[in-house]
């Protein structure tokens, strides 16, 4: 098995947002990692990114949520023109796992026509509550009529032990991750939003934009627990580690 990572676009926020002591005028930049795993027995994909639209016409795309997070990089900078560097169209990809329903974690997932998503129950009750859109959910990024296949507690994606989905809830109801486990270069944990930064797990953070900042804890300590037992963390927004990673065609395995 190979783990690609790619880009969904570069984001611009207040730093303030993930880091409480920050100053208020003082900004972060940070990359939307997404993650293609292929699998002997089908492509999948971690994750989609912001949709180009949100480059070019961000209002119209994320509306009043523009105002507080700004993409800024260009259209092109998107995980479909990703995959397309490595020879995969959309058509190709057999499964999308979104970590959550944020529109920066599957504003690409329209484009996936023949792809099942995969995420948690409780995630997916939450994008559909009456509040959802003020919950930073918005039908425009997720709602494709789409087949899903939503789960409780942990999925093994394939039975085999290779990509097993692992819930870490607080930041949304039903946030997940990808434990994922390669034959040469070990075991990952694609951490999404669960510890966007790794400052955030450092110093026991979390976002200003948590759901339930308890139970965001609780997952922290779990992460914790998974990254003593020998498993490198995946932060979903760090960009010192975006740049120290394989990216692109530079794959691991």
């Amino acid at each position: 098995m190979q783990m690609h990572i790619l880009s969904g676009g570069r984001l611009i926020m207040k730093r303030s947002v993930y880091i409480p002591d920050a100053a208020a005028d003082e900004k972060i930049e940070l990359p939307v990692l997404c993650a293609l795993l292929r699998h002997p027995q089908g492509n999948v994909l971690f994750d989609t990114g912001c949709h180009p639209l949100a480059a070019t016409d961000p209002e119209a795309r994320w509306g009043g949520l523009s105002r507080f997070m700004k993409l800024i990089s260009p259209p092109e900078d998107n995980l479909v023109n990703g995959l397309a560097g490595l020879g995969i169209g959309p058509s190709d990809i057999d499964l999308v796992v979104n970590s959550h329903f944020h529109t920066d974690h599957c504003g690409c997932n329209e484009y996936f026509k023949n792809a099942t998503i995969l995420c948690s129950n409780k995630e997916l009750a939450a994008a559909n509550a009456e509040d959802a859109v003020r919950a930073g959910y918005l039908p425009t990024e997720w709602k494709h009529g789409k087949r899903f296949d939503s789960f409780d507690g942990q999925r093994d994606v394939f039975g085999d032990g290779r990509i097993v989905l692992v819930p870490v809830p607080g930041h949304t109801p039903g946030c997940i991750a990808a434990l994922v486990g390669l034959d040469r270069s070990g075991s990952f944990l694609v951490a999404s939003d669960s510890v966007a930064i790794r400052e955030c797990l450092d110093r026991d953070y979390n976002p200003k934009p948590t759901w339930n900042h308890d139970i965001a804890m609780g997952s922290l300590a779990e992460i914790r627990r998974i990254q003593a037992a020998g498993t490198e963390i995946i932060f979903g927004h760090d960009a010192a580690q975006w740049d120290a990673l394989k990216k692109g065609a530079d794959f691991y395995d």
